[in-house]
Parts: C-alpha cells; structure tokens; sequence
C-alpha cells in the first residue's frame, strides 16, 4: 500500500518517496540504511539529501516483502485522521502525552490500541518523529501553512550561522518545533520556544523530551500579546512567522518597546514578528527570519526597511527558489539580522548581501552560484522604496547570458521530446457510456475499508483496489459536475464520486494511462516554466546587448 502514486520507472528518488512507497515513515527508511548491507546505494544527490534508483528500491522493498503489506505506522495514521480529522494537532499532542506516560487527555481507545501495538516493535522517539514527519508531509501535500515545509527547515540550517558553545535558540512560533529542535548543532544550546496553539505547542515538548533533548522549554501563548520569555536574549532567534495576518494586535501594541525600528503598519504584522525577534537577541545575537518576497519592496514598511538598512542590522537577503514554501509556489525570503556587538564605529556592515535562487530547484543545492550573489552598498538601497528583493540587485554582468540562453534552450528541446513519448497509446473504446453500466460509489469503498483519505485524495489500501486507476476516474468530467455547485465553484468531492466497476488487472491498464497523463500534465507545466524563462532570458539579452540576432 502506498500513500501516493509511484514515481515514473526510471527515476531517482529521495528517502521520502521510499516512505511513501513502503508505507512506513522516513525514520523507518533511515534504519533500513543502517541495519541492511543490501540497501540500494545512492544514485544522485548529495550525502545530506541522497537520490536512489527508483528501480533498485522497487527490487529491494519486492525482495524484503516491504511495503505489500498496510505498515503499523501506517494503520495509527489512518486511526488518527478518522478520529482527529482537522484537529491533527490535538491528535499528536494526545498520542505524543501517552508514549510518555502522562495522563489525561489520552486519545480515543482505537487510537490508544495502536499507539501500544506499535510501540512493541518500535521506540516512543521513532514513534514520535514518524508522526511529525507524516504530519510535515500531509501539510505538504494538501498545501496547508500549519507547519513549515522541510524545504524551509533545511534552508534555515543551511543559512544558520554557529551558534556558540551552551548558547541560545528561540523561535517564538514554533508549532511543532521542527525550526527549534533541527537548527544548530550544538546539542548543548538550550531552546526556548512559544507557539499560539497549546496543541502543537504541547507536542513540540514531548517531541522533545522523546527524543531526549534536553534544555528545550516550549511553551503556549500569543507572542506579540502575550510575551512569555521577556527577558530572554538569544544567541540565534529563528521564526516562521504567520504570513499575511492583519489582526496581530497593533491597536494594544501602539507604544511597546520592541518596535525600535518603528510602529509596523496593521498591514506590516511580518515586520511586527521581525522586529519581536529582534527584541530578544543578545549582543552579536543574530535573527533568521522566514518572510513572504512582498514584505521587500511593500510601501508601509518602508520606513523599516530603511532603519534595518541605515543601522547595519540587515546582513543578508535571500530569495529561495520557488516552491519551498508549503501552501504556494511563490518564492519566500530568509532576512539575516545581526544585532551589533556595541554601538561604536566598525561593528556595522556597509553592504546586503543578496542571493537570488529564484531560478534553482528547490531540492537542489542551496549554495549560491557566483552569479547569483551580490553585496550592495547599503546607500544604494536607501532610496524611496528601499527595496530588499534580491533579483532586482542583480548585476547583470553576473549573467552568462549566451551560456543560459543555450543550456534553455537544449533543455525545452529534451522536454518536448520527453513528452511526445509520454503519452500513453490508446485504443479506440465501445464509445460514451460504455462504463457508466456497473459503478461502485468511493463513499462505499471506504466505509468498506478498501479506500482511506489523505485529505481529499483517496489512497487504496487493498491489493484488489488500484490507487492511480481510482484517483484517475475521480476526475472524470462526470465526477467534476458532481464536484461543481450551483454557483460554479468546483470543490474536489472524492467521497460523492463514482468509479466502474471493473477487475484489478483492468484497474492496473487504466491506472498506467491516468498515471502517464499525471506525468505529461506535469511536463507540460515545467515546459511553460522552461519556455517563460527562455523568453525572459532572450528578451533581457536582447535589450542590453549581451545577446544580438544573428546575421
């Protein structure tokens, strides 16, 4: 059983997709590599993100029997979204109080007997960081902004700097704790944490205490409002903060310390949390704080941008590619802030630094290409807008335009042809209709335990049940009426849908034909992508004069 359809045949694939195939969770797959000299050696990526052949891990997982079978850990998660259901928080921090052995609230009994199975054959830690890590995923996978995405987790670690022996982290929205408890080395640093909602509050201290870090104190109230830890001075503050919250209580914060930079407007509530960060840095303390690209260039904070730059307090500005944020595509901005050592001549800095990895793939290699680097002077920024987003700081003497221009255009050649051989052969059939004889509603199928639901995606959990042949019919133009209201707006609905009927051998024909059209549909996208930056690149060549018709 798989929670999602299967990589194309031929592909490389992370530790996470191996999860996904197997059904167990990625602390599984990490002991697997540990525990069995046959694991299929890494194919690609680097040694902290390693790629496998899609093949070798196929052939592997066949030959130990992994994954043809619904995991325990998989049968808890299932257990817990029909018990939970939104409240997937509450569920963590229940499950999480009972692996340690604390009293009420414990979940519902269903849950319970599964925490207890699986607790047998595997530790309260792994238990723990399987559950985070599913959680991290489903949040991935259904665009939600409840957690931050592994994707801003590592670039937060990859851009963190040292902190000092014993010193200090804090984030003051900490959710789960996956910033707070992944950032730093130092296993010594105490980490001090706040988060709005007690649930996931409440479950990044067990989480903690699980896995047996020690000096991690998390606790539950409203940052901005309700300040828990005011007289702490942090050696590093990272924070993911809420993104596009108006109501985050300026009219009661008028006059509060913290906001040395100047008032944030009700509109500005990411420099609100920016400078809340920076309230509790220590001397030399330094802030990496995640914020959406427009809080660069916005009018209301202008005034802001503009004593972050003016101080020397703004170090480093980095545009992240697009798609490291969970709930969009939209390219997301890391701030690196340093408080000064002393207010004395020679412990500010006169240039950003800006890094633009806009146009790099979000698995990809975050270290920056010489060309995608630049220190500004800091009375180049302040002008009347002030603006702190990366590209537009760009050199473009930094570019290899023939070079880029070049290396597109061999690319969009290979998508193309890649695509033509994508799409599936297909015959002609016994005309409309011919399906709609013998149907078997998806809310049937699940009540009878054959499909389970990862938000509105139905997963197959039988052998008889072909997951890709399910979803693909889902989308059928007859299930999309059903999906669509009076009104016109289409709601995916998998529960009210219909699928044929038909034998698993069947399934498994139109599975690979719906599973082929998912892969051309995508190809597509990433040729618009592809075709957008060749026109770009050409156009910009063009027009300065690093690029000329031929003749």
């Amino acid at each position: 059983m798989t929670d999602n359809a299967a990589p194309p045949a031929g592909s490389l694939v992370t530790g996470s997709d191996i999860a996904r195939l197997a059904g167990v969770t990625r602390a599984a797959v990490s002991n697997w590599r540990r525990r069995y000299e046959d694991f299929p050696a890494p194919a690609g990526g680097s040694a902290n993100s390693p790629l496998y052949a899609l093949a070798e891990v196929q052939a592997w997982l066949a030959k130990q029997r992994k994954g043809q079978e619904v995991s325990p850990e998989v049968e808890l998660w299932q257990t817990m979204r029909a018990a939970y259901g939104e409240q997937m928080q509450t569920g963590l921090a229940e499950v999480a109080g009972l692996l340690a052995g604390e009293g009420a609230p414990e979940p519902p009994d269903d849950v319970a007997g599964r925490v207890r199975e699986l607790s047998r054959t595997a530790s309260p830690a792994d238990v723990v960081t399987g559950l985070a890590e599913r959680f991290m995923d489903s949040a991935r996978r259904s665009g939600s902004d409840q957690v931050t995405s592994e994707r801003v987790v590592r670039a937060v670690c990859h851009f963190a700097p040292e902190v000092p022996a014993g010193g200090t982290v804090f984030d003051p929205a900490c959710g789960i704790g996956s910033l707070l408890l992944s950032v730093a080395a130092d296993e010594k640093a105490s980490r001090r944490g706040q988060e709005i909602d007690a649930d996931s509050a409440r479950f990044a201290q067990l989480r903690a205490d699980l896995v047996g870090r020690s000096g991690v104190r998390v606790v539950a109230g409203d940052s901005l409002r309700a300040d828990q830890w005011p007289d702490l001075k942090a050696d590093l503050v990272v924070c993911d903060p809420p993104a596009g919250v108006t109501e985050w209580g300026r009219e009661e914060l008028l006059l509060d310390s913290r906001w040395e930079l100047g008032t944030p407007s009700k509109a500005e509530g990411e420099l609100a949390w920016l400078q809340h960060a920076y309230a509790h840095t220590a001397p030399g303390g330094q802030v990496l704080m995640v914020m959406p690209a427009s809080v660069a260039y916005r009018k209301a904070g202008r005034r802001i941008r503009a004593e972050l730059v003016r101080r020397g307090i703004v170090r480093q500005v980095i545009a992240l590619p697009p798609g490291t944020a969970t709930s969009h595509a939209l390219p997301v901005h890391l701030w690196c802030l340093r408080r000064p050592m002393n207010t004395g001549v020679g412990d500010t800095n006169h240039t950003v630094r800006m890094v633009d990895l806009t146009d790099n793939d979000p698995e990809a290699s975050l270290e920056p290409r010489p060309d995608q680097v630049a220190d500004v002077p800091l009375i180049e920024l302040l002008d009347d807008v002030v603006d702190l987003t990366p590209g537009n700081h760009m050199r473009a003497l930094h570019r290899d335009y023939p070079g880029e221009y070049a290396a597109l255009r061999e690319e969009l050649a290979r998508e193309l042809g890649r695509l033509a051989a994508l799409l599936p052969q297909l015959a002609p059939g016994d005309g409309p209709g011919a399906l709609d004889a013998a149907t078997a509603g998806v809310a049937e199928l699940a009540r009878a335990g054959l499909v389970a639901f990862e938000g509105t995606e139905p997963v197959s959990t039988s052998d008889q049940l072909d997951t890709d042949y399910l979803r693909g019919f889902l989308r059928s133009s007859v299930n999309a009426r059903r999906s669509t209201s009076a009104s016109g707006t289409y709601r995916l609905d998998g529960k009210g849908a219909r699928v044929p009927r038909m034998g698993i051998d069947d399934q498994r024909r139109y599975g690979s034909a719906f599973r082929a059209l998912s892969e051309f549909e995508e190809g597509i996208r990433k040729v618009h992508e592809l075709s957008r930056r060749l026109a770009d690149i050409a156009r910009e060549g063009l027009t300065t004069g690093a690029l000329t018709p031929e003749k």
